[in-house]
């Protein structure tokens, strides 16, 4: 009788493990630097693959993404010349064996910035540095789009904005040249405004990418592209 229950214990743990879902591969993502469509003076030669830096780890931070970190990955074209190579396996096009590629590409494109600055006059500027009592007040928006790296289609299209204020860094020293990958422009309102953006993204893609398009969580993103788009609208100004 102990003997029948074991097998039979044993019997279940077997079926219950064979029977468990195997984990859902993770979709294989890279991220190409960011584009300035601005006249923002803190864009610098560094802050294209700053950006990309960042977005790159806030996607893994997800945990719901393969992330593929190559800085040199510039073009959708350079993914199918890749797949086309004699480096990639038959399974997926983009599945290497040395190097995992990617099945989507994130071209992301600062494409508006504004930045209100009050406070107590008599303020004094110097080489980039306002010293004052000011307040700063930061506007960004982010023109995301989802590239298919078999196909070159764009599957999917956002703009992610976010307004940040603030006071300026330190004891009323705002430092308007400031290094995306430098220690202290998270606390200007342009920095927290730009890691509001990439936040977003991230965000935004998990939502629609690994939940999907239908799930509840695509509700909050559809509104705030429908009040988006209502702004813009109301901002426009037709003569009759």
């Amino acid at each position: 009788m102990k003997k029948f229950a074991l097998t039979l214990l044993t019997a279940c743990l077997l079926l219950t493990f064979f029977t468990q879902p195997l984990a859902a591969e993770k979709i294989r993502i890279g991220v190409l630097r960011f584009t300035n469509q601005t006249a923002a003076g803190w864009w610098h030669g560094s802050v294209a693959s700053d950006l990309q830096d960042m977005l790159a780890s806030e996607l893994v931070s997800t945990k719901a993404f393969s992330v593929l970190e190559r800085k040199e990955i510039d073009a959708v074209l350079g993914e199918q010349d890749l797949s086309a190579s004699g480096r990639v396996s038959s399974k997926t096009k983009v599945k290497m064996k040395k190097l995992k590629g990617a099945k989507y590409l994130i071209a992301a494109t600062v494409s508006a910035y504004e930045e209100n600055t009050k406070g107590a006059g008599g303020a004094v500027r110097f080489k980039g540095l306002s010293l004052g009592g000011k307040k700063d007040k930061a506007y960004i928006a982010v023109d995301m789009k989802l590239i298919d790296t078999e196909t070159g289609e764009i599957i999917d299209a956002r703009t992610i904005e976010a307004t940040a204020k603030g006071k300026a860094l330190g004891a009323g020293l705002s430092l308007r040249n400031f290094s995306v990958g430098g220690g202290g422009y998270e606390k200007t309102p342009t920095g927290k405004a730009i890691r509001a953006c990439i936040i977003y993204i991230a965000e935004y893609l998990e939502c629609s990418m690994v939940k999907g398009k239908d799930h509840k969580c695509m509700d909050e993103w559809d509104k705030m592209e429908s009040k988006r788009k209502a702004k813009t609208k109301g901002a426009i100004d037709m003569d009759d």
